[in-house]
């Protein structure tokens, strides 16, 4: 099952590419094919030593150090860029962004430098974005901040107490939500720069309204998409390169929620 987080699919693609095997005299777990076509088994990591393998505590790791990059680009962006000119490096960075996390998703780039690139990227572009609703909306910042870690870590709990299961039929249908979603936001983007018109989506009626509410609860059912696509990227042995696409796909949703609470709560707020 592929995620539509443009990089974690590639983590269960790679790990569909390993070979299969079984123990001798044991059959895989329930649901996973055998060595002999009849399910899934693990993939068996051919010459890669345990310390070569994707861990838990690696992907991790790597989530928290792109964060940590992200957050101080942000604020040096905040610091630096004057208000006059922040239309041109807003635009730059997001249009970067995207050509950048696309090229990682699509060409499965495991290299930590590229990857750490788009980091820094995001990190100006959340800089100056959050710099541009701070001075209209004086506070929303850190309530986008503390909203969105706040779900980041309530999903994370319900997953691993498994009060919220990735099952086959849940992912697919978060997986369908969020594509359609994907397409909307992209042809509402590109009609907002042909015509300069912003549309009932994004003018804070209660239409916008609705829609940033569905874009905040896909966002956090598709962590639980995430966490499951890590977790079998775990279970395949995959080399830990593939944890920096882990933490990069947990980086790309963590910027969608902030961005859709950043405009959720910009409705609420007095300009």
């Amino acid at each position: 099952m592929k995620s539509s987080n443009p990089v974690l699919g590639r983590i269960s693609a790679a790990a569909a590419q390993q070979p299969r095997y079984s123990v001798p005299g044991q059959g895989a777990p329930a649901g996973y094919p055998q060595a002999d076509g009849q399910g899934y088994g693990y993939p068996e990591v051919v010459q890669t030593g345990q310390a070569d393998r994707m861990t838990i505590d690696d992907v991790v790791v790597k989530t928290v150090s792109l964060l940590a990059i992200t957050a101080v680009f942000a604020a040096i962006s905040w610091a630096v860029v004057p208000l006059e000119v922040i239309k041109p490096v807003w635009y730059g960075s997001m249009f970067l962004g995207v050509i950048v996390g696309l090229a990682i998703s699509f060409a499965q780039i495991t290299n930590a430098a590229v990857i750490i690139g788009y980091a820094v990227i995001e990190g100006i572009f959340l800089g100056v974005v959050s710099k541009v609703y701070d001075y209209l909306f004086d506070g929303i910042v850190l309530q986008a901040v503390i909203a969105t870690l706040g779900v980041f870590l309530t999903m994370a709990v319900l997953y691993k107490a498994k009060i919220i299961r990735a099952t086959p039929k849940f992912m697919r249908v978060v997986i369908g939500v969020a594509a359609g979603l994907g397409v909307v936001m992209l042809v509402n983007l590109l009609l907002y720069f042909v015509t300069g018109v912003t549309s009932p989506l994004r003018d804070g009626s209660p239409i916008a309204i609705g829609f940033s509410l569905v874009c905040i609860v896909v966002a956090a059912l598709m962590f639980v998409v995430n966490f499951k696509q890590i977790e079998d990227g775990i279970a395949a042995g995959l080399p830990r390169k593939y944890g920096w696409l882990g933490a990069f796909g947990i980086l790309v949703e963590l910027v969608w929620m902030y961005l859709e609470f950043l405009r959720l709560l910009s409705y609420f707020s007095e300009d």
